[in-house]
This record gives structure tokens, sequence and C-alpha cells, in this order.
């Protein structure tokens, strides 16, 4: 059996940590059949005044196996995810959410899944999303954008509930942009990509952090920041305007050869003014995007900052 470490990206989850963990101290030493394991939980700058960073620290008080990382501020799902699998010290990492959504008993089929198939990440991915309508709209979008960057077909099964092997993080060691997609950074590594369908519960204590318009803002940075994608559509939406374009001039001028008129009335020069403006800002608002990940790059802001952790580490 391998060793297993459970990384936990916490936004006010004061309430939720102790009941996940509580359920992880049942589940974890039955998979491991004597291997170490441990769980990482990392409080992403929640906004209550500290509740979820002192509930952190009662866990890691109570259960030697519990490290806690507290961030300067908010970065995002994704960078406190990458900062806690950087501090992993196991052979298998498991990424699960703090909402108890994920019940902690099924990394069992995960896992099962993982060794049966030889396989280097396995998704749990649930029969049906408990999240209200316009999240599971808008998370099956985000994984249609996914799928674009990834290259893989597993993409439209990707979930927050993952397993997959630490040595992947050798792929991405020195990545350093603020923008993050833990998802397409382990395509980085490897190509063998699994999904094995899990139970999704309701969620019953607190709100999901996750709206709907961080989704659109992920969904936005994953494409532009790991897909030139949104420059092909703009190059092709250039194109076949150009085409109509050239449609519109022979019709102007075969109409004055033939009839000996021209074209009149100012709704059809304007129509005609109205798609070529906005194809152009089009086109300049993604090259926009690009050029604003470059600036940031070269601002070599930082990925994550901890403020600090819950006790110091020995490997």
């Amino acid at each position: 059996m391998e060793s297993i470490s459970v990384v936990i990206p916490a936004y006010r989850s004061s309430e939720s940590l102790p009941p996940l963990i509580a359920e992880l101290e049942r589940v974890l030493p039955t998979l491991t059949g004597g291997a170490p394991f441990e769980a990482i939980i990392v409080n992403d700058g929640s906004p209550d005044g500290g509740k979820t960073w002192a509930a952190i620290r009662e866990l890691a008080a109570s259960y030697p196996w519990v490290h806690g990382i507290n961030m300067m501020r908010n970065y995002g799902q994704h960078n406190a995810l990458l900062c806690a699998i950087r501090q992993a010290r196991y052979e298998l990492i498991v990424t699960i959410d703090d909402d108890l959504q994920h019940p902690p008993s099924e990394i069992a089929k995960m896992l099962d899944y993982l060794r049966a198939n030889d396989l280097d990440v396995v998704y749990g991915a649930p029969e049906h999303e408990q999240h209200g309508l316009l999240r599971d709209l808008a998370s099956q979008a985000t994984k249609v954008v996914l799928q674009s960057s990834m290259g893989v077909d597993i993409a439209r099964k990707v979930s927050a509930f993952r397993v997959f092997r630490a040595v992947l993080r050798d792929a991405f060691a020195n990545y350093s942009s603020p923008y993050v997609s833990i998802d397409v950074l382990l395509t980085w590594g490897t190509t063998r990509f699994g999904a094995v369908t899990t139970r999704h519960e309701q969620r019953t204590i607190g709100v999901s952090g996750y709206t709907l318009s961080k989704l659109i803002r992920h969904a936005i940075n994953m494409i532009t920041g790991f897909s030139t994608l949104p420059l092909q559509v703009a190059s092709i939406i250039g194109l076949v305007l150009a085409a109509f374009g050239v449609i519109i001039l022979v019709y102007v001028i075969g109409r004055y050869l033939v009839e000996g008129q021209v074209v009149q009335g100012f709704p059809f020069i304007a129509s005609i003014i109205s798609i070529f403006s906005g194809a152009q800002l089009f086109a300049l608002g993604v090259i926009g995007e690009y050029l604003a990940r470059i600036h940031f790059r070269t601002m070599d802001r930082p990925v994550y900052t901890v403020r600090e952790h819950t006790q110091e580490r020995h490997d």
C-alpha cells in the first residue's frame, strides 16, 4: 500500500472541517494498510475573522497527522492546492473539498481504479452534481473550456475530487505564474488519466465560495493562460469577415456594373461598419488578455505567500 497525502483547500469552513477530518481519520488507515498518511489544510484567506484558521490549529493540535497552512490573503482554490501539493510528503496525493460533498469513503474507489488500470490521475466524477442549476451549467461550460486547455478527453469528467501520483509534481516544479489550473498542470506530466463515478452529497454546512462569476473568471484564465484557442478563434473570425467583406464588395461593384446603381442607405453601411468594428475590438480584447498575462509574469507576482504553519515539519 502507498502512503497518502490528503490536500484540503479551506475557505470559510470552520464548521465543516472537524467532521471531515474525523471521517478521514476513520477512512485513511484502511486505505494505507499501515503506511503513513497526512492531511494538509490550506486556509485561503478566509474572511471570517480567523475562525477557519483557529479551527485548523485546533485540528492540527488534536491530530498529529494534520498540518495547517495559513495564506497571507486569498489567492484562489487552485493556488492554495498548488501550495499544499508542494508540501505533500507521500506517494499519492488526494485533493478533496472542505464542504463534505465529497465523501472520504469514496477515495477507495479512485485508488482501486488507479491501481487496477496503472493510471497516474483519477477523478471522482459525480453522477449528479448538487450545486444548483446555474452553478451546474457554469461548471459544465468550464469543463468544455478545460478540455481545450488540457487536450485530453477525460476533461469533461474533471472534478476537485482527485487522486494522483506525487511524482507528477516534477513536471511543474518551477511553475511560477499567478494563474493556476491544477488539472492543466497535471497534463504536463502524464496522459494517463481516468475517472470513476463517485457520490456527491448535498451541502449541509455553509455556502459555497465558488460563485458563478468566479467560475467564469477561472474559465477565462484557463483558456487564455494555457491555450492559444482564443487567438485562433480571433483569426478565424477575421478570415470569415474578410471573406464576407469581399462578397459585399463584389455585390456592390456587380450591381453598379449591371444596373448602374450603387447600394444606398445608412442602415446597410452602419451594419457593415458595426460588424467589422466589433471583430476588430474582439481581436484586440483577446490580444490584450494575453498581453496582460505577459505583463503579470514580468511583474513576478507570487503564486501564493504563506503567513504561517501550524507546526514545523521534518521529513
